[in-house]
């Protein structure tokens, strides 16, 4: 199964954790990459997102004329701020190493809880 690991954070708070902070946090997304390869996990894709004001938000309108506006699209404090693709058959354990990134060294950056989800198949749309 695939999955998504979404990471949310405020990225104001982001912006301004210090050096040592940042650190932290990305010491956390080495030991999670190296526990999810130890443990059997695949990373096929994934990436840090730039600021959300760099966003571009698309739309087509009831001509299909294509109206782009700068983004966000989510009037929220938490946006979008990277995420992981892993390739897996054990979730429980796939949530488990999740945990590292999501603990206090996120929160006091900023950063929200982690969300996994399943990324849909060829067989889930043919069903």
């Amino acid at each position: 199964m695939r999955y998504v690991v979404l990471l949310p954070g405020d990225e104001s708070s982001w912006e301004s954790a210090s050096a040592d902070e940042r650190t932290r946090v990305y010491g956390r997304h080495e030991e999670f990459a190296r526990r999810l390869a130890a443990e059997g996990h695949d990373v096929v894709g994934g990436a840090e997102l730039t600021h959300s004001r760099e966003a571009k938000l698309v739309r087509a309108d009831a001509e299909g004329q294509v109206v782009i506006t700068d983004g966000p699209y989510a009037e929220t404090a938490e946006q979008l701020t990277g995420y992981y693709e892993v390739e897996s058959d054990d979730l429980d354990g796939l949530l488990q190493i999740v945990g590292l990134i999501a603990g206090p060294d996120h929160d006091r950056a900023g950063m929200g809880g982690v969300e996994v989800r399943r990324v849909v198949s060829a067989e889930d749309r043919a069903s």
